[in-house]
């Protein structure tokens, strides 16, 4: 029986530094080395960076895009889905993937790691959001210290999950 396959979400900045461009890379070499699907939102900065280091390594990128065109994805972006609804698309690029890796990122970012926390899906954190209610931190957001570990811990929620 064939294994079912893993589809990770990578979400963050359109727009980065080298740095953080490096990071999202290795995190799509990462993901595509295990054999897992990239989902993001198909776009520039994060989106691209991840894509472009899956590709790289042979994987599959999915690209849930949010205007009309098929020809805004980034070339990285093996399958492209177009979807017309704009930032809406975000939840379709959570609720497609089993656990989210979230590098850097502004406020859209933030939208879909509430949508994830919100959903029960895993997130792991590279560099972005950290989270406090009432002036107590929330540890809801599982925070990594390299593009290795975060696909590690993004493996082991979904292993856990099962």
């Amino acid at each position: 029986m064939k294994a079912k396959p893993v589809f990770i979400g990578v979400i963050g900045g359109s727009e980065v530094t080298p740095p953080e461009a490096k990071l999202a890379e290795e995190v799509g070499r990462e993901i595509a080395r295990r054999g897992a699907t990239l989902v993001c939102g198909g776009l520039g900065g994060v989106m691209e960076a991840s894509c472009k280091g899956a590709s790289e390594e042979g994987g599959t990128t999915i690209g849930i895009l949010p205007g009309e065109s098929r020809r805004a994805a980034n070339p990285y972006v093996l399958i492209p889905i177009v979807t017309g609804i704009g930032h809406a698309r975000n939840v379709a690029v959570v609720k497609s993937s089993q656990a989210v890796i979230a590098i850097d990122g502004s406020y859209g970012t933030l939208a879909e790691i509430g949508h994830a926390l919100q959903s029960g899906i895993p997130v792991i954190g590279l560099g972005t959001w950290a989270l406090s209610i009432n002036g107590k931190a929330d540890q809801s957001i599982i925070t990594a210290k390299s593009p290795k570990e975060a696909v590690d811990k993004a493996f082991s929620k979904i292993e856990n999950r099962k």
